[in-house]
């Protein structure tokens, strides 16, 4: 049985009508650039978090730039994130000049370590942080109480890298609500996926909403008013349309994520060498991944590979070992929870459009890995 790690095109046949209705009135009204497609998909997710305002960009990379960028952070600046993520979430700080300073992550979560990031802030090296950008990695939120509370003591601002966590909670409250602003991708693996790169920033800050739109399109207020220069950040009509329509599935593909999840951990629970996902009891976690961890993980991946079930590795490499970050110099052993699930991690299939009998194929594969082990 061939199981991806991620179906798109069996997601697409489950609302394809609606999906060809909604593009083709883009194509016929012609409003390829923002319009009324991405207007609406804007006031929806917005309200889908709770928050007052959604800007809508041309991907998570440039939600993420053009937060930073229109908070004014830049050289002489530092922002604290993590090395365990996608290379964007450092590039986005490199772009605006600013330095990117790393604390390691909790061995449970995956997020980040609020003890290491006070750490960080309280020592020499912080003295210039001017923003933290926390990471709610794979679907599950970090501890955003805490690293508020560390934001306020120290006057530093929040934007959370909300990339892989679309409608995830944190102590009742959606990701979102925690800082001045948070960064969404809607690449197309994404739990809410467009058919091309596009991506959000939202936000409840009046101002910072009204100069991010503006940042979004050269810096212009009205057509040929530009205020200050910014970048062409604009979201295509046809994601904006895509996206309107899976955003009406959005918490049923949750649901169902989190049920495959729940499936996964009462089976794989207490197998030696496995550890599975961990829930924090203030957060929802929406899976955007299923990672597994285990040090026979380079066998574990041939094994599952011969039997057709898809896997990936997130991340294989940790940002300070990149050859684009090796000026920072940072030496192995310099976050030791992340470079053990850089080798250790992988991702199996936890997608809404597996039937019973592929989750049940999983689960059989999987313990059957770690008896045969």
């Amino acid at each position: 049985m061939k199981i991806p790690l991620a179906d798109l095109k069996a997601q697409y046949l489950t609302i394809k009508p609606e999906i060809d209705a909604a593009i083709q009135n883009v194509i016929e009204n012609t409003q390829f650039i923002l319009g009324k497609a991405v207007t609406d998909f804007e006031q929806a997710f917005a309200q889908a978090h709770q928050t007052k305002h959604c800007i809508a960009v041309g991907s998570g990379t440039d939600a993420l730039h053009a937060a930073l960028w229109a908070l004014d952070i830049g050289k002489g600046d530092a922002v604290v994130t993590t090395p365990f993520t996608f290379i964007a979430t450092v590039e986005a700080i490199s772009l605006t000049g600013a330095q990117p300073l790393f604390v390691d992550i909790d061995p449970k979560t995956y997020t980040m370590d609020p003890n290491k990031l006070e750490e960080l802030i309280k020592s020499s090296e912080g003295k210039n942080v001017k923003a933290i950008l926390p990471i709610h990695l794979y679907g599950q939120p970090a501890a955003m109480d805490e690293i508020q509370k560390i934001a306020t003591k120290y006057g530093v601002k929040i934007i959370e890298d909300a990339a892989q966590s679309h409608i995830a909670k944190y102590d009742g409250k959606f990701v979102g609500n925690f800082s001045v602003a948070a960064c969404f991708s809607f690449y197309p693996g994404k739990n809410l996926g467009a058919y091309g790169e596009a991506g959000g920033i939202i936000t409840n800050d009046d101002a910072l909403a009204k100069k991010l739109r503006q940042l979004r399109d050269h810096g212009q207020s009205e057509k040929y008013k530009h205020q200050f220069w910014g970048h062409n950040y604009r979201m295509d009509g046809i994601q904006g349309a895509v996206l309107g329509v899976k955003l009406k599935y959005l918490n049923q593909w949750t649901s169902k994520r989190r049920e495959i999840a729940e499936k996964y951990k009462k089976q794989f629970t207490g197998i030696p060498d496995l550890i599975v996902p961990y829930e924090s009891p203030k957060a929802y976690h929406v899976y955007h991944q299923f990672v597994l961890r285990t040090k026979k993980r380079n066998a574990f991946q041939q094994y599952l590979t011969e039997k057709e079930i898809g896997n990936a590795y997130h991340y294989p490499i940790p940002i300070h070992f990149q050859e684009a970050y090796r000026h920072l110099g940072y030496k192995p052993g310099a976050f030791p929870v992340s470079e053990a699930c850089a080798e250790e991690c992988i991702s199996i299939p936890a997608h809404p459009e597996m039937t019973d009998e592929m989750i049940e194929f999983v689960i059989e594969n999987v313990k059957a890995f770690f008896r045969k082990v």
